[in-house]
C-alpha cells in the first residue's frame, strides 16, 4: 500500500512534475497530484505525493518539512484519511416558510 504524503504551502505556479522532482530526491515516487480549484483550475497551494514505502515517505517528510520552495515554507506530513463528506445540500424543502395556502 502506498504511503501518502500531504504537501502544503506550495507556490501556486508549481507543477506536478516539479513536485515529483522534489520528492524523487528522497526515494521513488508513485504519483504527485496538485489540488486545483474546480472552477478556475488554478492551484490551491497544496497537493499529495504517494511513495511506495513508509520508509521512503518518512525520510522525505523529515527532509522536506519546513524547507523553502520559491520563498514559501512547505508543510510536509503523512496524509490523513479523507473524511466522509456530509451534507452540502439545502435540506430538501427550500426557503418558503409559513402558510402555503395563500
Amino acid at each position: 500500500m502506498p504511503f501518502k504524503i500531504y504537501v502544503g504551502g506550495l507556490p501556486y505556479p508549481t507543477t506536478e512534475t516539479e513536485l515529483t522532482d522534489l520528492f524523487v530526491q528522497h526515494g521513488n515516487v508513485d504519483s504527485a497530484k496538485i489540488i486545483t480549484d474546480k472552477y478556475t483550475g488554478r492551484s490551491r497551494g497544496f497537493g499529495f505525493v504517494e511513495m511506495p514505502s513508509e520508509e521512503e515517505g518518512k525520510a522525505a517528510i523529515a527532509a522536506l518539512n519546513g524547507t523553502q520552495l520559491d520563498g514559501r515554507t512547505l508543510t510536509v506530513n503523512q496524509a490523513r484519511p479523507q473524511e466522509a463528506r456530509v451534507g452540502g445540500g439545502r435540506g430538501g424543502f427550500g426557503g418558503r416558510g409559513g402558510r402555503h395556502d395563500r
